[in-house]
């Protein structure tokens, strides 16, 4: 608080986080300058609130044909603001105007796998997480898109040929495949 005069015995301290242990001291000041601190007093929580901060850096992807993995960054115990901490995690396949909702009730969580045999590989949702304890609800973080699990390529290379080099070579060449939502992304091919 700012500088209390020499008359008045208490203070009211203001802008304290929700939930946490604060000690307090108090220093007596005149012209001459600042005397020596008091003994820091009990410590003290300030009583509990809704959490404000939402989770950053929102993502995923990847995982196994008919899963949605959503990530997250998880909030540091300073600003759960109160027990029973736990993350709301909301989606929707892209272009759908209903939100899926679910809770998932550990401080620790950084992941969440929705699985569901009607979701076509590589599909775009939207995706929204949140935070709530005991006190409620609290923010959620902007809209992230999310794709959900790839399927294996659907669609054979084409083109293949063989060019004889030596004795003991041969030159193996083949169209690549293009990306879609039928192949994903190909990450490398196997001749055989």
């Amino acid at each position: 608080p700012e500088v209390v005069n020499g008359r008045t015995h208490k203070a009211t301290v203001v802008d304290l986080s929700p939930w946490v242990e604060y000690e307090f001291r108090v220093v007596a000041s005149n012209s001459v300058g600042i005397g020596e601190p008091s003994r820091p007093s009990a410590l003290l929580k300030t009583k509990a609130a809704v959490p404000v901060v939402a989770p950053t850096n929102i993502s995923g992807g990847g995982g196994s044909r008919s899963e949605l993995v959503i990530t997250w960054e998880p909030v540091p115990e300073e600003l759960q603001n109160g027990e029973g901490f736990g993350y709301i995690i909301m989606f929707r396949p892209l272009g759908s105007t209903t939100w899926t909702k679910t809770v998932v009730a550990s401080v620790e969580a950084n992941k969440y796998v929705y699985r569901n045999e009607s979701i076509t590989p590589l599909s775009p949702f939207e995706v929204k997480v949140g935070v709530y304890n005991n006190e409620g609800e609290g923010t959620l973080s902007s809209i992230s898109v999310v794709y959900s699990g790839e399927d294996e390529p659907q669609i054979a290379p084409a083109g293949a040929s063989a060019l004889s080099i030596s004795a003991a070579e041969v030159e193996v060449s083949w169209q690549p495949i293009a990306w879609n939502r039928h192949t994903g992304r190909v990450l490398g091919y196997e001749v055989r």
